[in-house]
């Protein structure tokens, strides 16, 4: 279906072009601008190398190589091409070249990338660590899976039966389409994850976990996940902060203020939230929050907290933000305190089998 602009008179079809008939270069164009939105294809993501391939025996170079907050690898490749080429295959040989790295060699790599883009101010380890919400390195946890998302214009036939044999294998890979347009001298870009479909995305990670907990870890240690009862909702497998993020949710929608909740958070008491006048999303809340946060003498960097417009939380007029930055102790202190502070919510949380 092709995509129109409604104007004051005239429904006009706005036409489809290519990356190639728009003079935009795969490496110089595409894969510069993406590392810096890298959002746009891959959610809470953090580029830690471009053209990564520290490897030997081999000129092979992954486009970005990143990291999600439940401390999986993200391969990317990017493809400007109207079929995606043969670009999972590349993605699985260096899936499996990356999925021995270590906590150590991710700092050193991201240390290099930061020098490269001229940031060379940031401590390596320490955004690391912050982004992943932990207080010291661990290797046990680092890098459980790698992950894999495809950039292209378009995915052939081949490449698509590919992408999905290897879901059906749990592996988790996804096709993210580039679909450029022109109007005018501007050059817009329909971004649709097109494999697996959003609506079973969930679905799938939930077989995948399924099968990867037979497999045993590099040291046979797995970073817990915990299963969490909200009233009559039971809620399974989720990452600590995530755990806690739903929790905090419940209660708000269940009517206690927020301040009240992050009042039981400990230490974490005077970070836990974010909030700003009005109920607003999207932009609006980013600008207010920055603003907020630079009051108070904190880190004006939002991916710190649950702050997607799905994930802002009503109350009072206010709209709020969760932080998702917990170590262990943090964690382990916040989750017991709210547990016991609400005993009449029906909330309980245990490790997951």
């Amino acid at each position: 279906m092709p995509i129109y602009e409604f104007t004051s008179d005239a429904i006009c079809p706005i036409h489809k072009t290519t990356f190639s008939q728009k003079q935009l270069q795969e490496r110089y164009d595409l894969q510069r601008l993406l590392r810096a939105n890298i959002a746009v294809i891959a959610p809470d993501v953090l580029v830690i190398a471009e053209e990564f391939g520290d490897w030997d025996e081999s000129r092979r170079r992954i486009d970005l190589l990143g990291i999600d907050r439940d401390a999986n690898l993200v391969v990317i490749e990017l493809k400007r091409t109207e079929d995606g080429g043969h670009m999972e295959l590349q993605a699985v040989r260096y899936a499996a070249m990356v999925s021995t790295m270590t906590f150590d060699q991710a700092a050193e790599a991201f240390k290099r990338y930061l020098t490269k883009i001229d940031q060379t101010e940031t401590d390596a380890e320490a955004e690391l660590l912050d982004f992943l919400g932990w207080d010291e390195p661990d290797e046990d946890a680092f890098a459980q899976d790698v992950r894999i998302v495809l950039t292209a214009a378009e995915f052939g036939r081949e490449l698509t039966t590919s992408v999905l044999w290897l879901i059906e294998r749990a592996v988790d890979i996804r096709c993210v389409r580039l679909q450029p347009y022109s109007i005018d001298d501007r050059v817009l870009v329909d971004v649709q994850q097109i494999i697996p479909l959003p609506e079973v995305a969930e679905y799938q990670v939930q077989i995948s976990e399924k099968k990867r907990k037979g497999r045993a870890p590099r040291s046979g240690i797995k970073d817990p996940r915990y299963d969490v009862t909200l009233g009559e909702r039971q809620l399974s497998m989720l990452w600590k902060r995530h755990a806690i993020y739903q929790i905090f949710r419940y209660l708000v929608e269940n009517g206690v203020a927020p301040a009240q909740i992050a009042e039981q958070c400990g230490k974490m008491a005077k970070h836990a939230l974010v909030s700003v006048d009005g109920e607003v999303v999207g932009d609006e809340f980013s600008r207010l929050a920055k603003e907020a946060l630079a009051k108070e003498g904190r880190s004006s960097n939002l991916t710190r907290f649950f702050s997607k417009d799905d994930e802002l939380v009503y109350f009072g007029g206010r709209t709020y933000a969760f932080s998702n930055q917990w170590g262990g102790e943090n964690w382990e202190q916040a989750m017991h305190n709210i547990h016991n502070a609400y005993t009449d919510k029906g909330i309980d949380f245990t490790k997951s089998d």
